[in-house]
């Protein structure tokens, strides 16, 4: 149909602003950054192991309480770091299939606040489990966390816990439920834990997921945990681009009628494209669910117009 083709279109590769492809270049870039230092190190013939001493260690959460207080940013840094290239563009595609499914039903200013909730709960988690739990402590001191599977699990769980019907492959006798999928993610990556014998990522990806269903839950009470991070980004992207500063206002113009004396607003027969603009604009905002019936109704008609 016409809003679903253009919808897509909307969110796809290349869109400006595109959530989704930020996380994903923002992820491979500072992998390629920090595997070209490990790089110089083994030209130089240096022992790799002063790469991770450091460098990589400053950058990942470690199990010890002590030291983490030491390195408070590793909260944020350890989610953008990874020393495996197979496990970094796994994530990857984890990332797109969830993170793409995610901004289909809640549109496109949720997805890196609630990967940030996601890596952030996991890794204090973590924390706690290895300074607080008695047969973990000793092993405090030689264990860290990296990578960004506990906030695509947020993802995940979030996306699942939103539509767990949402289709996939459509061809496939009428498409695979997201759930399943989910649940295919979750068998193949508590494996790969199991395979390195790693316990750390088990309390970690469980708290990513937990945090992402938090977060469902939350916001269908109505309270949206991404408001203020994304009211900080705005406010941090104007001191940049001052330009951007009246686009509220702009837009608040331009959605609401201001009129004296007359009919606020009348519906005409013909669908003008900037008002069909509008409305594709605010599914990418906020999601499709929060259409009014009076703008599910003009995509209808406008779908029905295109059809002709």
């Amino acid at each position: 149909m016409l809003r679903e083709d253009r919808y897509r279109k909307r969110i796809g590769l290349g869109q400006e602003g595109n959530s989704l492809v930020l996380l994903i270049g923002v992820i491979a870039i500072i992998f390629c950054i920090f595997k070209f230092i490990w790089l110089v190190y083994k030209i130089a013939d240096k022992d790799l192991s002063a790469y991770d001493q450091n460098i990589f260690n400053w950058l990942v959460i470690p199990g010890d309480f002590e030291k983490m207080m030491t390195r408070p940013w590793t909260l944020l840094s350890f989610m953008f770091m990874h020393s495996n290239p197979w496990e970094m563009v796994g994530n990857l595609l984890w990332l797109w299939a969830f993170g793409y499914i995610f901004q289909d039903v809640t549109g496109n200013r949720k997805l890196i606040p609630l990967f940030i909730y996601g890596s952030v709960g996991a890794g204090i988690f973590f924390t706690f489990c290895y300074n607080l739990i008695p047969k973990l402590v000793p092993m405090g001191p030689a264990v860290t966390l990296v990578g960004a599977s506990a906030g695509i699990l947020a993802i995940a769980v979030a996306a699942t816990s939103m539509a767990p019907d949402y289709r996939i492959f459509p061809m496939i006798n009428g498409g695979i439920p997201l759930w399943i999928m989910t649940v295919l993610y979750l068998i193949i990556d508590f494996a790969l834990i199991a395979a390195q014998k790693s316990p750390p990522g088990y309390f970690a990806h469980l708290a990513g997921g937990f945090v992402g269903f938090l977060f469902i839950y939350q916001m269908r009470r109505g309270n949206d945990w991404s408001n203020w991070m994304n009211n900080f980004f705005d406010w941090l992207g104007n001191l940049f681009n001052p330009d951007r500063q009246s686009w509220k206002k702009t837009a608040r113009t331009d959605l609401h009628y201001n009129a004296r004396g007359t009919q606020p607003y009348k519906k005409i027969p013909n669908i003008t494209q900037k008002r069909i603009d509008e409305i594709l604009d605010k599914i990418n905002q906020q999601g499709y669910r929060f259409l009014t019936d009076e703008e599910k109704d003009i995509l209808k008609r406008a779908a029905e117009d295109e059809e002709l």
